[in-house]
């Protein structure tokens, strides 16, 4: 049976009719865009900002793709110029726009839900870009090359047309020509380079929107989109030079290699021991890199991987990454945990219990809650909290 327009599927059934039009739909949008003499959004970034703001309307997505998407559209927005009163013109070029590519699903019930839904998005997205201070709109970036690094993660290194000036442990939205308005968090592998690339470690997700498409598919040349640097609770604190005992599940190893990559430039000798979890030795990925830091730095760096499910391994290395930790952990340390939401969530109960203060855990954000993450790089994570309030039409 058809959705009927009032009904929760009605409007994503409209959308998902128009997504694979996209690229044609987005010069129509411009072109009405532009016979309103609405200039503020340049030709190129129309597909990318229908396909966002469609992405927005037609909801459907989990509260952490919600904030990505927010966290990208809402500097771009700001970064355009865009002002409320801007927002009837755009909501009449989409409406008109959706009637034309998604005409089997065109209703005027379908005509009257896209205009309250995009006006609805619209505002969210203003309210959250007044909180914002200025910073960067998103921005392409080619695919320079790809690693197969293990069998359900891809390494990918991209170069930005802007650089992308972040922090080591930070998250950026990302989302890739092969569906985009899609936004995923993704964190930088590497401390910032003098060439401005970045290095993504993907892991596959079965049944996942982005993730396959990136680790599987995505290829040497093919563009992807980074929005703006958020801080996502890795950081480290400039004033703190004490011990750290860094702690890895999957491809949260991205966010902690960048960190002993900063700590190799800074100069300053904190002892840092890097634990690295996986199921199986299969499953250690990243591994030439890792042994790379460890020969360069074995003065003050130790990496110790650590294996729950291979019983081919040393019994030493045979634990789950948090068992680890507690092994490891020494007072005083500062304890950072990144990768999977549930990994994360132990670490959350499990550590403090264990004894270890919870002013010095420091955890991976998972951006899959309804609190706002930390601080952004450019101003307050307020403007995400109204992410997880984007209905589903």
């Amino acid at each position: 049976m058809t959705p009927s327009a009032a009904s929760p599927a009605g409007i994503c059934a409209s959308w998902t009719a128009l997504s694979p039009w996209i690229n044609r739909a987005a010069d129509h949008f411009w072109g009405l865009l532009a016979d309103r003499r609405m200039t503020l959004l340049p030709e190129r970034e129309a597909p990318l900002f229908l396909a966002t703001l469609g992405s927005l309307i037609a909801g459907g997505d989990d509260h952490a793709g919600r904030t990505a998407l927010l966290a990208a559209f809402a500097p771009t927005y700001r970064h355009l110029g865009l002002q409320p009163y801007h927002h009837e013109v755009l909501v009449d070029a989409l409406t008109a726009t959706a009637a034309r590519f998604a005409p089997a699903t065109w209703t005027p019930a379908m005509a009257e839900r896209w205009s309250r839904h995009g006006h609805h998005a619209l505002n969210l997205t203003h309210r959250a870009a007044g909180r914002l201070t200025a910073g960067p709109a998103w921005t392409a970036a080619e695919i320079i090359d790809r690693h197969q690094a293990a069998d359900t993660i891809t390494i990918l290194t991209l170069r930005p047309r802007h650089r992308v000036r972040f922090e080591a442990g930070q998250a950026v939205p990302v989302t890739t020509s092969r569906r985009p308005g899609v936004w995923r968090w993704y964190s930088p592998a590497n401390t910032p380079r003098p060439d401005g690339t970045i290095e993504l470690h993907i892991r596959a997700i079965t049944g996942g929107p982005v993730s396959p498409l990136l680790a599987q598919h995505a290829a040497v040349g093919e563009r992807v989109w980074l929005g703006p640097p958020y801080h996502a609770g890795l950081t480290l604190d400039p004033s703190d030079h004490g011990d750290l005992l860094l702690a890895a599940g999957g491809t949260g190893l991205a966010p902690l290699r960048a960190l002993v990559e900063h700590l190799a430039t800074t100069g300053i000798r904190r002892r840092v021991t890097l634990i690295v979890g996986a199921r199986t030795l299969d499953d250690l990925y990243d591994s030439i890199t890792l042994d790379k830091l460890q020969t360069a730095h074995q003065d003050w760096l130790a990496i110790r991987p650590t294996f729950s499910e291979d019983p081919l391994v040393d019994p030493a290395a045979r634990a789950d990454v948090l068992t680890a930790v507690l092994d490891h952990y020494r007072p005083g340390q500062h304890v950072y945990v990144a990768g999977p939401p549930a990994l994360i969530n132990d670490a959350r109960h499990r550590l403090p219990l264990a004894g270890v203060p919870v002013e010095h855990l420091h955890l991976a954000e998972t951006f899959t809650h309804p609190e706002p993450p930390a601080d952004v790089a450019t101003g307050p994570r307020r403007d995400l909290r109204d992410a997880s309030r984007v209905p589903n039409p």
